[in-house]
């Protein structure tokens, strides 16, 4: 985390970036998903790393489910043919110059996604963490010396509880894995995302030399409208600013004052990205590009990076399936050139 972060290019925000420094690079790009379920097939397109690239975007963030590379007898067990399907995406962001963030979507013992359940907890059974902990292991050992990388070690952990996790529970988990992969490469870029879905950061980890993950869904009621995966159903068509979740009402100072956390956190030290962040397909589409303006703008400001979820797919700039958006044919895509646009400005 030494590379200097690059300057805002909006010339009003240098104030800020000169108190609000962020050891890590303003890395920008997209998730892509080939390896994000257990449907997934791993094949990766090299389109995709070109097109990023040829855009003018640095970042690619994969999505992967632990299950696609594990024996189902034998969680310690790893098939050689998945890891293979990994190196050729890191082979590909080599390529064509582009940084590639592993990351466990689903870990052994806990993910957001309710594809499918989880044998055991990753945050209260030891034999889910000495999973956890050897499968990082064997990606550290695998991609020693190996420029250009970074491992994010679970997707969004969820708000502590005591019952599934508390935040000393996520704390030891997270310290231990961080032990094994820096044992085996102490110059491992590790990524740790916030708690609470990505929304809050982990001042108690402060001490490490990682980085942390916030999240740009917020308001929800924006972001998610219409997402049956996240009760979206339940939103008010979606306006902004002035957008109404339950008692709060989000604007231009709501999203400055849930980045300003984060903004503490790089005073320490400590390396910022946004791992994620979009809008679902159901949002009017002049909504969703006056809120994204405003989250783009307060996250440079900070100079925090930042990965669209998705590239291709209901929240990407490609194959999104609005139907309020007059799509260019794109080698075959459908591309929301508006969207495109707004993210180069940025």
């Amino acid at each position: 985390m030494t590379e200097e972060a690059e300057k805002p290019r909006n010339a009003e925000a240098e104030d800020e970036q000169e108190a609000v420094s962020n050891p890590l690079p303003r890395w920008r790009g997209f998730n892509l998903l080939e390896m994000f379920n257990t449907r997934s097939t791993g094949e990766w397109e090299e389109d995709d790393f070109a097109w990023t690239s040829d855009w003018g975007f640095d970042f690619v963030r994969l999505p992967m489910c632990y299950r696609l590379w594990t024996d189902p007898d034998d969680v310690l067990k790893i098939k050689e043919e998945w890891l293979a399907k990994i190196d050729r995406a890191v082979d590909l962001g080599a390529k064509h110059g582009i940084h590639v963030c592993l990351n466990f979507h689903r870990a052994p013992g806990f993910s957001v996604n309710k594809e499918c359940e989880e044998p055991f907890n990753l945050w209260k059974d030891k034999e889910a963490q000495a999973a956890f902990c050897h499968h990082w292991r064997v990606f550290a050992e695998r991609y020693k010396g190996t420029g250009n990388i970074s491992f994010n070690l679970v997707n969004e952990p969820k708000r502590p509880t005591y019952e599934e996790m508390t935040r000393g529970d996520h704390e030891r988990v997270i310290r231990a894995c961080i032990a094994e992969v820096k044992e085996v490469d102490p110059e491992r870029l590790v990524i740790v995302d916030g708690i609470s879905w990505g929304r809050d950061p982990l001042p108690e980890l402060a001490d490490l030399d990682v980085a942390q993950s916030c999240r740009a869904y917020d308001p929800h009621c924006i972001s998610h409208y219409k997402a049956s995966w996240a009760h979206g159903e339940q939103y008010d068509e979606p306006v902004w600013p002035d957008a109404r979740q339950g008692y709060q009402v989000w604007d231009r100072r709501s999203l400055e004052g849930l980045y300003d956390q984060w903004s503490d956190l790089a005073r320490q030290g400590v390396g910022v990205h946004c791992g994620e962040g979009g809008c679902f397909n159901k949002t009017p589409h002049d909504v969703y590009l006056r809120w994204f303006r405003e989250v783009l703008e307060v996250l440079t400001e900070r100079s925090i990076g930042w990965a669209l979820w998705n590239l291709r797919g209901a929240f990407g700039v490609l194959d999104s399936n609005r139907e309020d958006v007059e799509y260019e044919e794109f080698h075959g895509h459908a591309l929301d050139r508006k969207l495109l646009d707004l993210l180069q400005e940025f």
